[in-house]
């Protein structure tokens, strides 16, 4: 049996393609779990926010959180952050968004601009990582 467990959660749309929302892998007392690239649709895979970066990554937040909490974990939890964004003029506005849930610290976080993302009108894209402890 893998140690690896593979999670979708029904709280956010399925998957545009053949992966999982997440997978997590227990070391000792520490469960790390890697959160896929997440966008800004709405649960039924509709785009939130067409045009707008805040819009969109406040979508995207949400379901992070989402998935996060679907694994037990919290953004108390997310140590590592990838940002891709199609336009990187539009920094700040992902920076504000994220103002609402991410903890002080933040985690260490990259961003990225990248031509296009999977989905018309999609302009970011996070992945994250975290870490909790395991209790007994």
């Amino acid at each position: 049996m893998s140690p690896i467990k593979l999670l979708t959660p029904d709280t956010i749309a399925p998957p545009a393609g053949p992966y999982s929302h997440t997978a997590s892998i227990t070391i000792g007392d520490v469960e790390l779990i890697f959160v896929a690239g997440e966008w800004s649709t709405d649960i039924d895979g509709n785009l939130v926010g067409e045009d707008d970066m805040f819009a969109q990554t406040e979508q995207t937040l949400k379901n992070i959180q989402s998935v996060l909490e679907a694994n037990g974990a919290s953004f108390e939890d997310v140590f590592k952050m990838s940002v891709y964004v199609t336009d990187m003029d539009r920094r700040q506005e992902v920076s504000d968004a994220r103002k609402a849930f991410l903890p002080n610290p933040p985690p260490i976080s990259s961003i990225f601009e990248i031509s296009k993302l999977a989905l018309p009108g999609l302009m970011i894209e996070i992945e994250a990582v975290a870490a909790k402890t395991i209790t007994a």
